[in-house]
């Protein structure tokens, strides 16, 4: 009973440190972000000396129902209903533009014509050119593009 206590005691202790320390940076941000909010949403982002943006469409094909893991400008993980596209504008500083940035999509199953569970026909295209695919669900490692 004791140890349980203890395990408990130490749970929640660790509970409240880690939101606490999370919440400090927010407030440090509110000014900045109250600047953000003030924008027409229709402001294009503004870009650093030096930076690029590029529109990133990640694409996949197929019916019904699987999981899909992304990257790109957001990071994602979850059940989408096919078709699924996704569009986003990718940021590159400097350093990225020097190392490059991964951008990438692995889907999951879906059913093939002839009845076998085969991943997810991907794609990904950069500015509107196709840079990445997995042969129509043939490669089992997804869609990955690095842009430099």
């Amino acid at each position: 009973m004791r140890k349980t206590l203890q395990g408990a005691a130490a749970l929640v202790t660790a509970v409240v440190l880690l939101t606490g320390c999370g919440s400090d940076s927010e407030s440090a941000d509110t000014s900045a972000k109250g600047d953000k909010a003030s924008a027409p949403a229709s402001t294009p982002p503004k870009t650093e000396p030096g930076q690029e943006n590029h529109e990133v469409t990640l694409q996949v094909s197929g019916e019904g129902t699987t999981r899909v893991m992304y990257h790109a400008a957001t990071d994602g993980f979850d059940d989408q209903t096919l078709p699924w596209t996704k569009t986003e504008t990718v940021e590159l500083t400097e350093a990225h533009q020097e190392v490059g940035y991964l951008v990438s999509v692995i889907p999951g199953t879906v059913k093939a014509a002839d009845g076998l569970l085969q991943f997810a026909p991907c794609v990904i295209k950069v500015d509107g050119k196709q840079v990445a695919d997995n042969d129509g669900g043939k490669s089992t490692k997804g869609c990955s593009y690095t842009i430099k």
